[in-house]
């Protein structure tokens, strides 16, 4: 058995525009809905979500009902245990929150890639595996593996060519929120500043050829980032939607 082809690095290698939203909502149901529901790809968020290791798997499974839309998962941290428990999972991108240097870009490799080139630990009955019917899993699963690091304080964007260059590092999305508060701008995603400096590094990434991501969730200025460049776009949160939806319908009963 071949090992699952990664159809959203697929996607960046060919500088396919591809839509995102993104997944806080737990359980199974929601990213099953998500999965289905047109986007190119889902982000599992275990970052900023009330999301544990453990629930990244019925997830993947949920989402993994759609073939043609890619599953994404942001850990906690950069950290190795937390990467090598979500890839054993079968997770092939990793969307790897507050990176701010070359060093730490390595780091984030270093735990995504097996021995000798990393430090990733090895286990055969997994979900990656396949539960051991993929051929030469060990060998081919880099080939499939996906790292996309986040970018989002000043000190990163200083250094973002040198995290973007660094060997193993697939592309770069941008954080508004914590950009905004690395500014001093806090909340303030909108800010000239922070818009400026989050178009400027979408220039930036283009211009050596590394794929640049960003969120936003108001459709003029998603546009503007995909007309700049950026390839993958998140432009949607479940959590926000849903709250969106609730004040509506409570508004129209409560209209006073």
């Amino acid at each position: 058995m071949q090992n699952p082809s990664n159809r959203f690095k697929e996607g960046l290698r060919a500088g396919k525009q591809q839509l995102g939203i993104w997944n806080s909502i737990g359980g199974h149901s929601v990213p099953e809905l998500l999965g289905g529901a047109g986007f190119d790809w889902v982000l599992v968020d275990c970052e900023h979500a009330a999301t544990e290791t453990i629930d990244v798997l019925p997830a993947l499974q949920a989402i993994g009902q759609h073939p043609e839309t890619a599953a994404l998962v942001r850990p906690a941290a950069n950290d190795p245990t937390l990467f090598k428990r979500i890839l054993d999972m079968g997770a092939q991108t990793l969307l790897v929150p507050y990176v701010q240097t070359a060093e730490e870009a390595a780091a984030a490799v270093n735990a995504m890639c097996y021995g000798p080139q990393g430090m990733r630990g090895m286990a055969g009955m997994t979900r990656a595996t396949r539960y051991g019917k993929v051929d030469n899993y060990f060998t081919t699963a880099s080939d499939e593996l996906c790292l996309v690091v986040q970018v989002e304080t000043m000190q990163g964007l200083d250094n973002l060519e040198a995290i973007a260059r660094t060997d193993g590092v697939d592309a770069v999305f941008f954080g508004p929120a914590d950009l905004s508060a690395s500014m001093g701008f806090p909340g303030q995603l909108s800010h000239p500043d922070v818009d400026a400096a989050i178009c400027d590094g979408i220039k930036r990434l283009v211009a050596i050829g590394v794929p640049a991501g960003v969120m936003s969730l108001d459709v003029k200025t998603a546009q503007r980032y995909i007309d700049l460049g950026a390839s993958f776009v998140a432009v949607a949160v479940d959590l926000v939607l849903l709250a969106r939806a609730v004040a509506d319908i409570q508004g129209q009963f409560r209209k006073s």
